[in-house]
């Protein structure tokens, strides 16, 4: 079996810095795959992850030591904001919010990797072509 290249796996500062919030229908109570069991109630329409909605956050289905190696216990079943939180770097696309998380905990930014464009085989063409309809 290959190595996975997945920064997110030594660090889970994101779970530990931010509180996580979603529609409270995500959870297994009303049908989502959220387990209930790690949610609380936020608002009437809101739920979050257990463990996030506190002044030193941390979801209570991390594992591990964050900038080290973690894992989530519920990652097939994880609530909406954390399957649209990408890491910093993905795609060429800096996300301050992930660089911001890891700093709180001394680790730096992820490098951004933008993609190489090769212009040798492109050559001029005259303006009056692209206007041509």
């Amino acid at each position: 079996m290959g190595e996975i290249n997945n920064p997110c796996m030594t660090c889970g500062a994101c779970c530990a810095y931010f509180r996580v919030s979603f529609y409270w229908a995500e959870s297994e109570e009303a049908g989502g795959c959220v387990p209930q069991v790690l949610t609380e109630q936020v608002t009437p329409f809101l739920s979050c992850m257990q463990g996030t909605n506190s002044k030193t956050p941390r979801c209570v289905a991390l594992e591990g030591e964050v900038g080290h190696a973690v894992s989530c216990s519920v990652y097939l079943n994880r609530p909406t904001p954390c399957r649209e939180f990408d890491q910093s770097g993905l795609n060429g696309v800096t996300n301050a919010a992930c660089d911001r998380a890891r700093a709180q905990y001394g680790l730096p930014p992820l490098n951004v990797d933008l993609p190489t464009i090769d212009l040798t085989h492109l050559s001029c063409v005259p303006a009056e072509i692209h206007r041509q309809v």
